[in-house]
């Protein structure tokens, strides 16, 4: 697994993360084969969570695989018709302001992008999630995007699952797919 970048260096020092933080960054670094090719670790999401009739190349864009993915490994149960990204809207329950492992639905240009909330700054949410520059990392993505947020139900929720204020380092992501 590549290092988290310095500016999220932090995740690692939180006591107790929201499982589907943990199970995101077990796959951080993950990258899409570029070409003909698939990416092994992807075509597996597809296959341990059910949608491998659905999902049969990594150019095919895979934000709600991913998503799938990590919640099928956290022990949630994923919306009807996952690879919608837009279909995440009716995972979990409403949020309002987003916390730490909160769903974070967002439009873009031709559909959705959906990926989970590490943190915001004036402009931005701070996003993990997959497919993102073809690969599971975190990028910022404009807040006028957002579209839905949803909270994971949880049986204890973790005194981590709360908004962290980040600086505004790093490049703004303006199209996911």
């Amino acid at each position: 697994m590549p290092t988290l970048a310095k500016e999220y260096q932090w995740l690692k020092q939180l006591d107790l993360l929201p499982k589907m933080v943990t199970s995101a960054l077990e796959s951080y670094g993950v990258k899409e084969t570029q070409g003909p090719g698939n990416t092994p670790e992807i075509m597996a999401w597809a296959t341990q969570t059910g949608l491998r009739s659905s999902y049969n190349a990594d150019a095919i864009p895979w934000c709600g695989l991913f998503m799938a993915y990590v919640a099928k490994s956290s022990g949630k149960a994923f919306p009807k018709d996952p690879l919608w990204a837009l279909n995440w809207s009716k995972f979990g329950e409403d949020g309002g302001q987003p916390e730490l492992g909160d769903v974070l639905v967002f439009v873009r240009k031709g559909g959705g992008h959906v990926g989970l909330y590490i943190g915001e700054d004036s402009e931005c949410y701070h996003v993990l999630g997959g497919n993102q520059g073809d690969a599971v990392s975190i990028t910022r993505i404009d807040k006028e995007r957002l579209y839905a947020v949803r909270q994971p139900p949880y049986n204890n929720k973790p005194s981590t699952a709360k908004t962290y204020l980040l600086s505004s380092n790093g490049k703004k992501s303006v199209d996911e797919a």
